[in-house]
């Protein structure tokens, strides 16, 4: 197993959940990206729409990439009937989250509370994701919960490495029915100034999914810029009923999901 890349997975998994919580703690996705405002704007001539105005969803748009559509073929929606086919009956059994935990399976970011949704992942299958495609091997799980506060299964998460082109992805899912994802332009602290991740400018985070967007603006925070710090993923809401558009729906843009849980108290 190259060990570059358990040390590149284990970077970014570790720089996700310091992110994750500073960034919680401060308010309480080349040629194939299309960026979120582009997105949104095939359904509405303004970018904003669906927004609401909400400072948070403009930010979280300029750090938000996609794959480009294409028009939906027989053939297409023949390969995704068998993905989606794949996916359910492989993951069915882990709708108890105690046995997707005990095949491995582990709670992203747990030391945050009320997520509105929880990705448990694996990362054997991220690791071989970055090389091949099982629909039946999905990267991450995803689950809601309930009024009771119980792990509900809704669905899983596919990745596909940094370097994948289109027909890569649509390979895998055809870009007629998903439109795959990926997290851009991110400014981090510079090395060993995690604390920073605090800092605002005018009441804004200036580091993370939140924060400044360009490398001239992440300069003058003295920050790291990173044009795509993750690879590409792709969200299945297998459960979602047949509907394709339910199955594929991409929720990084809804105003919920900027809102990713409740930290804990800062250190």
């Amino acid at each position: 197993m190259p060990r570059n890349l358990l040390k590149h997975c284990s970077l970014f998994a570790s720089l996700l959940v310091t992110m994750s919580g500073r960034l919680h703690a401060q308010h309480s996705h080349d040629h194939a990206d299309t960026t979120a405002a582009s997105h949104a704007s095939h359904t509405s001539s303004d970018p904003m729409s669906g927004m609401g105005g909400d400072w948070k969803m403009a930010a979280m748009a300029k750090h938000m990439a996609y794959s480009s559509a294409r028009p939906l073929t027989a053939q297409d929606s023949i390969r995704t009937a068998y993905v989606v086919n794949e996916l359910r009956q492989a993951i069915v059994k882990y709708r108890d989250v105690k046995v997707a935990e005990a095949d491995g399976y582990k709670m992203f970011a747990p030391e945050l509370k009320n997520q509105p949704q929880y990705h448990f992942t694996k990362g054997w299958n991220a690791i071989r994701n970055q090389w091949g495609f099982d629909p039946a091997r999905p990267t991450s799980l995803l689950y809601k919960k309930n009024a009771w506060g119980e792990f509900e299964l809704t669905g899983a998460m596919y990745t596909a490495p940094k370097r994948a082109s289109e027909e890569d992805l649509n390979e895998r899912v055809p870009l007629s029915v998903a439109r795959w994802h990926r997290h851009v332009n991110w400014c981090i602290p510079a090395r060993r100034a995690k604390e920073r991740w605090y800092d605002t400018s005018n009441g804004r985070p200036i580091f993370g999914p939140l924060g400044v967007a360009t490398r001239d603006e992440c300069k003058a925070a003295d920050g790291r810029f990173i044009p795509h710090p993750l690879g590409w993923m792709l969200h299945a809401n297998a459960f979602a009923g047949n509907d394709l558009k339910s199955i594929w729906h991409d929720d990084h843009m809804d105003h919920d999901h900027a809102m990713m849980g409740d930290p804990k108290n800062p250190d």
